[in-house]
């Protein structure tokens, strides 16, 4: 492809590492300053008042905008810092790392989109041209100015082009065991679901039980659970991974392996033993399938106005009430069932969960069980589980299957899942713009347009660059905030943060990758017209992405450190 003329004030490798420091301590230090800013118009009596942080929204969900990209930004100069004393800093690896620093450093200063009609400016969060000028370093104008120009794009889409054949780009900062089980998994997909997938999203179909089985076989189901009970005992690191090479080829896949990852996360923190030591090895195993029950027709983020009644009466359970988005339902073999047992307790303090067996169902009879019915809710994407809708009218649990054995601490129990389901839904994000980025590019290899591949014009090149950047950027936030979970660490902040980020790449990643596709790109026999739909979902479920913001920010704005 042509690669326009480089200027002669191209940062050089050498100089990159020191520039891209310095830039993030301007942009940290200008993440100070908006916090203190945005902390000042949502305080009342000197405290932070949740009123005003309703009425200051923008501002709010800003300030948790301009964080995630400060730390997007420390977590790739990390991954650079690891790779040069590796040995693996190349010259892909350059170029990811100053496009990355030049794009998030001018939005920083000039306007960061928080949805395509919604850019929060400085002067949103309160900060005037004096603290913009402060942010406006030597280093923060050289990285800006000459880190992610035309010249520097075209020459990664170049590198871009020349790696297709694996389309591998940048060198992932894994270690050798995490570097094996991302092979083995990529082979798996290459081989069993990357042709297939687009026919099972177009005929509404059920993944198969022959690749279920296969995932099965490879651990991915107890991939996260102590050996004790039957599981390899890896980290939620491997588990971005496998749920990463999973999702490239379809999200649905990927997400199988969440269904179990939610409800061993539950039953190990929350159960008693006699519940892990029951449930756990048949979840590993793959014998059983589970689903999460939570959401409610009117109730979605708010879980504390959850009315499904548990009512006890000579150790069973009677479960009366309705609940909706129940993905991959009718083949489940457990439910992980948030219900209220306590309706004089308000709120939260109410809510218990139940660990609940059901029958398997089937297209014609979804819930072949006493008290309880439901169907199909038909979607646009992340069909391969499909949603369903369930009427409970006195469906039985037995009351030794009430998690943790004590009402009350469904809501507690839940929460303390919340760290793992957000990174892994980042991981599953991650593999959807990969997905994305793989079918740009290859499109644009191979679409002869006036007398060549459509890759070799700027602006098709150009999206494709970005797309790199973005993915390696909400990659690296995301098995960052994996590592600290592996350290037994609280990472709320950042696996909020790396959701946030990465649902917005894989979005961005699906749309354009649709635009180098053209027409054909709105076709449903290309696959990329999948992915789009597949996309859509990140930034909606496991919080979406205007709760996601509030509740980083809620963080920032009571912290003090």
């Amino acid at each position: 492809m042509q690669v326009a003329t480089a200027t002669e004030t191209a940062i050089s490798k050498d100089d990159l590492l020191p520039l891209c420091t310095a830039g993030l301590a301007a942009a940290d230090d200008h993440l100070a300053r908006a916090r203190e800013s945005v902390r000042a118009m949502v305080s009342k009596d000197g405290a932070v008042d949740g009123g005003l942080i309703e009425a200051q929204q923008y501002a709010v969900h800003g300030l948790a905008w301009l964080a995630t990209y400060v730390e997007a930004l420390r977590q790739s100069l990390s991954w650079a810092e690891r790779l040069v004393e590796a040995g693996q800093f190349g010259s892909m690896e350059q170029l990811l790392l100053q496009l990355g620093f030049g794009g998030y450093l001018a939005e920083i200063a000039n306007g960061i989109a928080m949805s395509q009609i919604e850019i929060v400016r400085p002067a949103d969060l309160g900060l005037d041209d004096d603290d913009l000028a402060a942010f406006r370093t030597d280093a923060v104008i050289r990285l800006i100015e000459n880190g992610n120009c035309q010249a520097e794009r075209d020459r990664l889409a170049g590198m871009l082009v020349d790696a297709a054949s694996g389309a591998e780009f940048g060198a992932l900062g894994l270690d050798e065991t995490l570097t094996l089980v991302r092979q083995q998994f990529r082979r798996f997909t290459d081989d069993h679901i990357t042709a297939d997938a687009h026919g099972w999203h177009l005929r509404n179909e059920l993944i198969p039980l022959d690749i279920v089985g296969a995932m099965s076989d490879m651990g991915v189901f107890g991939l996260t659970i102590p050996e004790q009970y039957g599981g390899l005992g890896m980290g939620k690191t491997a588990m971005c991974v496998v749920s990463e090479e999973l999702c490239r080829g379809y999200i649905g896949v990927g997400s199988l392996g969440t269904r179990s990852e939610i409800a061993a996360e539950l039953i190990l923190h929350g159960g008693t033993e006699e519940q892990r030591q029951y449930w756990l090895p048949k979840i590993s195993s793959g014998e059983i399938l589970p689903t999460a029950v939570f959401t409610e027709p009117n109730v979605g983020s708010d879980l504390g106005s959850v009315g499904t009644r548990a009512t006890l009466a000579d150790d069973v359970y009677k479960i009366n009430g309705n609940k909706t988005w129940i993905t991959h339902a009718a083949r489940a073999d457990m439910m992980t069932l948030l219900a209220r047992s306590k309706p004089d307790q308000p709120g939260y303090r109410g809510l218990s969960m139940f660990l609940a067996a059901k029958p398997r169902g089937t297209d014609d009879d979804p819930f072949p069980a006493e008290g309880m019915s439901g169907g199909e809710i038909e979607v646009l994407g992340y069909r391969g589980m499909k949603e369903y809708e369930i009427a409970f009218d006195g469906f039985e649990v037995g009351a030794e299957h009430l998690l943790g054995g004590e009402e009350g601490n469904g809501f507690k129990q839940l929460m303390a899942t919340f760290e793992s389901a957000r990174i892994q839904t980042a991981a599953r994000a991650v593999g959807v713009a990969q997905n994305a980025f793989e079918l740009g590019l290859n499109y644009g290899i191979e679409r002869q347009q006036f007398g060549g591949a459509i890759v070799r014009f700027p602006r098709v090149g150009g999206k494709l660059a970005w797309m790199a950047v973005e993915i390696m950027a909400a990659r690296q936030l995301t098995y960052h905030a994996a590592r600290q979970k592996d350290q037994g660490r609280r990472c709320d902040l950042e696996a909020g943060m790396a959701k946030l980020l990465a649902a917005r790449v894989a979005w961005s990643s699906a749309d354009n990758a649709v635009q180098i596709h053209g027409g054909n790109g709105f076709s449903l026999e290309f696959p990329i017209s999948r992915v789009l739909c597949d996309a859509r979902i990140l930034n909606i479920f496991e919080g979406a992405g205007e709760i996601q913001a509030q509740v980083i920010a809620r963080r920032l704005l009571e912290s003090h450190n």
